[in-house]
């Protein structure tokens, strides 16, 4: 199909204290995980897109290289303007071309999604979302957890 990518990875990348923990879970946790353990190929940015690259036209080339987009669904995603236009893109890609499908990870409650912008919020209502639960953090690593499972039962086929 051409894509080189199983999935897009759009996580949250506010420089704080806060994002210790997403960013732990973005580039080893999840790696660790859906590489390594299940053959997947992911494409982080920061890791994947390269410094000097222009920036927007490496996420659309990238995006569009994948067969899924993740996004991790935080407060911090939700007031973050940096990674607005990688959710942009995901989203126009997944509803308004219809080639790509977006897997929802909450990695925290959200509570009510009225922040969200609409689209975000339609896929919500359509598929809705895989929740990471506190219990995860004691054995992240665990491949074969509830939540795992659901992220692989949205992954393509390897």
């Amino acid at each position: 199909d051409g894509k080189i990518y199983d999935a897009y990875v759009i996580y949250p990348r506010n420089h704080t204290n806060e994002a210790n923990f997403v960013e732990y879970f973005v580039y080893q946790i999840m790696p660790d995980i859906l590489e390594n353990q299940c053959g997947y190929k992911l494409c982080i940015y920061g890791r994947d897109i390269y410094p000097g690259e222009d920036t927007a036209s490496a996420i659309e080339k990238r995006m569009q290289k994948s067969r899924r987009l993740i996004i991790l669904l935080t407060q911090q995603l939700i007031n973050c303007k940096e990674s607005a236009y990688d959710q942009h893109l995901a989203l126009h890609s997944a509803l308004i071309q219809n080639d790509t499908k977006v897997i929802l990870l909450e990695m925290e409650t959200i509570g009510t999604y009225e922040k969200l912008q609409e689209s975000l919020r339609f896929v919500i209502k359509q598929q809705g979302t895989i929740k990471w639960k506190e219990e995860h953090t004691v054995h992240p690593q665990s491949s074969n957890s509830r939540f795992w499972k659901h992220v692989r039962y949205h992954m393509p086929l390897t």
